[in-house]
């Protein structure tokens, strides 16, 4: 089979997927499953649907119009601030999107009117992670511009924490959140259906609030695929943390001394931690490179140890492990890993335990991608 390639498994996602959706249920929160880590993959979507999504998210345009090419059936939400150059892309493929400037708004008007449909809109609310969002002071103002913008309709207010200053969603951003919602409410006399309290850092608070308020959703993406918490990566209790491994194939196995000698400079990406040790090691490379994912991110195989990676090539002492040319490494990924890897063109992506396939389409047990 082809390396390098990223195995993924579809009964997994699903399984973690369940857990997680009965888990909120009891708090009523529902989740949105985010397929940005892979691509927009239909089989992976299903994966999510099948597990009780109640929609799904993504912060690209393009994977969200390849889900609907698939027939996809279910609300797609585009969790990125929409590009003003995408506007009628954003309309045609997404059922909502979310949403802090005015000029995008009047883009996505225009879109709406022009196809002749309603575009629901949740506006993000900024709450000191210090990435997208609206003032709190400023969100009825703009929730009300929303309401005098044909073929726009306002449904929901959202948040984001923890993922560019790592600010924790603790109760106090969760009950603001809340504050927020009824303000808006009461100022533009609507009843919001969607409050998208954040992500899988999320996931902590919610799981053991006694009042999760007005949040009635988390857009969860890394806690299902790979189930850990981004808070701390710890594993979350009762959800599979092996529904991906990353295989690449050996392509050299020397014996060479353990530091290099001569004259040392920058490496081709800077500057590098020395190579320690003394003696010689038992060296291999593995043609897997940092075009094709994050070498902080992986998890290498028992006695295996990383000595370097270069743009198309993985160096490695082997140790005492097992280990010659041709042979394959298996390789954990965390969500840094995982998001280059599934980018990477020169990976495939080869998923087991699909969904039956439509009728319309030749049975296979395997869905390959790229």
């Amino acid at each position: 089979m082809t390396a390098p390639r990223l195995e993924v498994d579809l009964d997994a996602i699903r399984d973690n997927t369940r857990v997680l959706v009965d888990r909120l249920a009891q708090r009523g929160i529902q989740v949105t499953g985010v397929t940005k880590a892979a691509l927009g993959s239909t089989g992976l979507a299903q994966a999510l649907l099948d597990g009780g999504a109640a929609g799904l998210g993504d912060s690209r345009v393009e994977n969200l119009a390849r889900m609907r090419s698939a027939e996809v059936d279910a609300p797609l939400t585009l969790i990125r601030a929409p590009m003003l150059s995408q506007v009628h892309e954003v309309v045609r493929h997404a059922t909502t999107s979310m949403n802090t400037e005015g000029a995008v708004l009047d883009g996505l008007a225009d879109a709406a009117v022009t196809q002749g449909t309603t575009h629901e809109i949740v506006l993000m609310v900024e709450l000191g992670d210090l990435r997208e969002g609206v003032g709190s002071a400023d969100v009825v103002d703009l929730a009300r511009s929303v309401g005098r913008r044909p073929g726009l309709s306002l449904v929901g207010l959202g948040t984001n924490l923890a993922c560019q200053c790592g600010v924790v969603p603790d109760q106090a951003k969760m009950d603001e959140m809340s504050c927020l919602v009824e303000q808006v409410e009461a100022a533009c006399m609507v009843e919001l259906s969607v409050v998208s309290g954040g992500n899988s850092a999320n996931l902590e608070w919610a799981l053991t609030t006694s009042d999760a308020g007005r949040v009635n959703d988390l857009r969860l993406g890394e806690s299902i695929l790979l189930g850990t918490e981004p808070l701390h990566r710890r594993p979350i209790d009762g959800l599979r943390t092996d529904a991906f491994a990353l295989v690449a194939e050996i392509i050299e196995v020397q014996v060479k001394p353990a530091r290099p000698w001569g004259e040392l400079a920058q490496t081709a990406f800077g500057a590098q931690a020395p190579r320690l040790g003394t003696g010689l090691v038992r060296q291999a490379i593995v043609a897997l490179g940092r075009q094709d994912v994050d070498p902080d991110g992986l998890t290498f195989p028992a006695g295996v140890s990383l000595l370097g990676m270069s743009s198309d090539h993985l160096v490695v002492d082997l140790g005492d492990a097992a280990g010659a040319v041709g042979d394959d490494l298996r390789f954990g990924v965390d969500y840094s890993a995982l998001l280059r890897a599934m980018t990477s063109p020169f990976v495939t992506t080869v998923e087991a335990g699909a969904p039956a396939p439509h009728p319309a389409s030749s049975p296979t047990a395997l869905e390959m991608h790229h």
